[in-house]
């Protein structure tokens, strides 16, 4: 039996794994708490990115402070979330492979999930090469998947897809002002928390809602 197959009949005998696999990149969120507290000059959400949450040393990064004990606890968070993307995204796509543009979409999700992977591998502080490769596709490719799959996945209620499509938007635009240094009174961390966020949130809510799909048609 080829991969692909193997893939499908896992799927077809689970249905339940790759949405309850999205819904636990909830992690991410209790992670970063976590490991803020931790610092001993207060972490501030505003100005530092999520990145240096990351970062293995301490003192002066690119003109902020850094310094997170828990360094390791925030890779591994940010590597245990790339899995689950790029994993759910391998799942879903089994059940929800309608089109040509779903495919394009979950796949662009799963190469999402492998930056988040990098992002981990590589903190900032030191391959930056490596670790803005793989930012880029977690905070860009990411949400060009939001709009593929919002045009796409044409069996998903109307509202999900509308959420999906402005979720994707408001990160892009996001992104391009982050990018640009224009953070409109948001600070560098909180624009970068508005291209990050709604994607992570989107994930889990999406798989919420697989869940409660397959629940419901099985009970």
């Amino acid at each position: 039996m080829k991969p692909r197959e193997m893939v499908a009949v896992f799927t077809n005998k689970y249905p339940l794994i790759g949405p309850l696999v999205w819904v636990l990149s909830v992690q991410y969120f209790v992670v970063q708490l976590f490991v803020a507290k931790a610092w001993t000059i207060p972490y501030s959400w505003s100005t530092n990115v999520i990145s240096d949450l990351g970062n293995s040393a301490c003192g002066l990064y690119a003109e902020r402070y850094v310094c997170s004990p828990d360094y390791a606890l925030m890779n591994a968070s940010f590597i245990l979330l790339g899995l689950t993307i790029a994993l759910g995204s391998l799942l879903i796509y089994q059940e929800l492979k309608t089109s040509t543009p779903s495919f394009i979409g979950f796949s662009l999700m799963g190469l999402a999930g492998l930056g988040t992977v990098l992002v981990g591998l590589y903190p900032e502080n030191t391959s930056s090469i490596m670790h803005a490769s793989g930012a880029f596709l977690a905070l860009f490719i990411s949400n060009i998947s939001l709009i593929v799959l919002a045009l796409a996945l044409s069996s998903v209620p109307k509202s999900l897809r509308i959420y999906t499509f402005i979720s994707g938007a408001i990160s892009i635009i996001a992104f391009i002002l982050f990018a640009s240094h224009t953070y409109i009174g948001l600070g560098q961390g909180g624009m970068e928390r508005l291209v990050s966020y709604p994607q992570t949130i989107w994930l889990i809510l999406f798989g919420i809602y697989m869940t409660h799909s397959h629940l419901k048609t099985t009970s």
